[in-house]
């Protein structure tokens, strides 16, 4: 692996769910596809590119504050589920599984911003 975020297993998994969340809102309404689908894919992939932004190695300080752009955003991501849900985008096993995931997904940026 030639980039050191590649080797993060927090990156890995919110690649994953990006891509996930991108498949999950091509099932919403055209209406929001300028919308809601929008800000929920951006949010999204903001987590996978801030984590890879910020591990380039300039600083911890540096490393500490994108993996806190990427926290916000992860939590951006669990908003629009619950917007989604209220909706009635999306069912309510898919707004649990995704809604756990990025649970996790937060805790694990969190470990690693309090680590560095």
């Amino acid at each position: 692996m030639a980039f050191r975020f590649e080797e993060l297993k927090v990156w890995q998994i919110a690649l994953r769910l990006s891509n996930e969340i991108d498949i999950l809102t091509k099932k919403f309404p055209r209406e929001e596809l300028y919308s809601l689908c929008s800000q929920m894919k951006r949010a999204a992939d903001s987590v996978v590119l801030n984590i890879a932004e910020g591990s380039t190695g300039q600083s911890k300080a540096e490393f500490k504050r994108f993996l806190g752009i990427a926290l916000r955003s992860a939590i951006e991501v669990v908003s629009c589920l619950f917007i989604s849900q209220t909706r009635k985008y999306i069912t309510d096993a898919d707004f649990k599984k995704y809604y756990d995931d990025y649970e996790v997904l937060c805790k694990m940026i969190t470990k690693l911003r309090d680590s560095v």
